[in-house]
């Protein structure tokens, strides 16, 4: 990489050392490799107990005086704030993650002697929602603190090795079968750039003299449409048709994800993308003269990566993963319906001369109505997904083989009875492995 100043490291110095909050987040993975190959050592902060020996734990929603920083910036030369939510919380707010939290720290920088801190912003308008208000609030305050402060504001971030939220859904859409929807005819302007080249840009703000705000983007804007059909190309998918999808659907879909705090688009990414999400005009080539670098264009990083059947497994099966879900929920509540409402002589008729029938088969049929209800619940709240899934595999796995061995006619019952259990149970294993998204 061009333009790296004095400052860089040399191989007979020892490794500058720098904090980077929000370091188990996407874009962070991507910084912290661009870091490490530079030679520089890297202490991550996360909200959760650290885990390794270069973690550390660090919460904006708690720590929001400088005080509570002092000890954590102590040998760190350098600190980049990554930390971010797409949606609040009752104890995670956009105000406390992206600009009060942040802000303690960075005047714990200016109270410690920390000189270099750099910001990875949001490329947007504020009036798009609160998500880009609170970030632009903070950049506004990091820049008139007395330390050298680089805020970068980028467009839409991918990267060809895998994605998160919103680019998860851009790759599923594109990915789709027989058509490509396109919201508003695909026509808004975004001006995409690969994680990989953020993390280059990182480290040359940090190995620079460089301050003020920076909109980071590819050359020239892209429509949604060019760019849903580019990753199509890429997955190796045949066909280019695309079907106008009407904006009322989708502000529907939104809204009611924002209600119940589901799925990768939010209303503020949702009007984002509306607004189109470009920067300024002379953006791109104020990055060449101010870093020596700027991100390439997306054919040219698609060029340079192959995709993989595993990359056309993700995105065709992130649409799936919900859809598998609530199936299950829905059978979860069927069996448990039939638990409840089956008539206690047709349970003793059923279970009439086998072993079942000495184990009080109704009070067992009720119980279980329970527990499939219970599982229905838990899968529906969303809360600790894989548990709740590895929940459901067990409960199945449980009544397959009781009931098999019990009841061996259940095996040869005309509406498939327990032999539908060998594709459950295998779905479920796959429902466990997709309930790992981001």
């Amino acid at each position: 990489m061009s333009g790296i100043s004095e400052r860089s490291i040399g191989i007979d110095q020892p490794p500058r050392i720098v904090l980077i909050t929000g370091a188990h987040g996407f874009l962070a993975g991507f910084i912290i490799a661009a870091l490490h190959a530079r030679g520089w050592r890297v202490i991550r902060g996360v909200r959760s107990m650290p885990r390794a020996a270069d973690e550390r734990h660090c919460d904006f929603a708690r720590e929001q005086n400088s005080s509570d920083w002092h000890a954590l910036l102590d040998g760190v030369d350098a600190v980049i704030n990554v930390a971010g939510i797409l949606r609040e919380t009752r104890t995670q707010t956009f105000e406390a993650i992206h600009h009060a939290g942040p802000l303690a720290l960075a005047r714990a920088c200016v109270e410690h002697g920390v000189r270099d801190f750099v910001q990875i912003s949001a490329l947007g308008d504020p009036a798009d929602g609160e998500f880009i208000a609170s970030k632009h609030r903070f950049d506004s305050a990091l820049l008139d603190l007395e330390l050298r402060a680089v805020v970068l504001r980028p467009s839409i971030v991918y990267t060809p090795r895998g994605s998160y939220g919103g680019t998860s859904l851009l790759r599923a859409l594109s990915a789709l079968p027989v058509a490509v929807p396109l919201p508003g005819a695909g026509a808004w302007p975004v001006q995409p750039l690969a994680a990989e080249d953020l993390g280059d840009l990182v480290v040359a703000a940090l190995e620079g003299e460089q301050h003020g705000v920076f909109e980071v983007g590819c050359a020239q804007p892209l429509s949604l449409r060019d760019y849903l059909l580019r990753w199509r190309a890429w997955l190796r998918i045949p066909g280019a048709r695309t079907l106008p999808t009407p904006l009322w659907a989708v502000d529907a879909a939104v809204a009611i994800g924002e209600r119940f705090g589901v799925g990768p688009m939010g209303q503020t990414m949702w009007r984002m993308l509306k607004r189109g999400n470009v920067c300024a005009p002379d953006a791109h080539q104020r990055l060449l003269a101010d870093f020596g670098t700027a991100p390439r264009d997306l054919d040219t990083v698609l060029a340079q990566t192959p995709s993989q059947v595993q990359d056309r497994w993700q995105a065709q099966l992130y649409l799936l993963a919900p859809v598998l879900r609530w199936t299950v929920i829905l059978l979860c509540l069927i069996s448990a319906w039939a638990g409840f409402a089956t008539p206690a002589a047709e349970i003793e008729a059923m279970s009439a001369g086998s072993l079942l029938a000495q184990l009080q088969p109704v009070a067992l049929a009720r119980f279980a109505g329970g527990a499939d209800l219970v599982l229905a619940l838990w899968l529906a709240s969303g809360l600790r997904p894989r548990a709740a899934v590895a929940s459901a595999l067990l409960l199945v796995l449980g009544y397959t083989l009781v009931f098999g061995a019990l009841v061996p006619a259940l095996w040869l019952d005309p509406l498939g009875g327990l032999a539908k259990n060998l594709v459950l149970l295998p779905a479920l294993a796959v429902l466990w492995v997709l309930s790992e998204r981001r």
